[in-house]
């Protein structure tokens, strides 16, 4: 069974990111997460990281759309 909440941990070594990126993302709001127990430790619901991580998707595919690459910036991926 998978667990409902994740710690920050858990979110960073999924995103691939670091534990303060993943910090940073919380006190901003754009991911949303829960601070529980006396010592305030933060939760972010596995399904709230799913719906995350399909709006940034979106948005970077938005992005793509609307700005043009040109053949310098496609040379630097090859």
């Amino acid at each position: 069974m998978t667990s409902r909440f994740l710690t920050l941990a858990d979110v960073a070594e999924t995103l691939n990111i670091s534990a303060s990126q993943t910090y940073a993302l919380v006190r901003s709001g754009d991911l949303p997460a829960i601070k529980i127990g006396g010592r305030g430790q933060w939760r972010v619901e596995a399904s709230a990281l799913e719906e995350f991580i399909a709006r940034k998707y979106e948005q970077t595919r938005e992005f793509v759309q609307t700005h043009s690459f040109g053949a310098e910036d496609d040379a630097a991926i090859d």
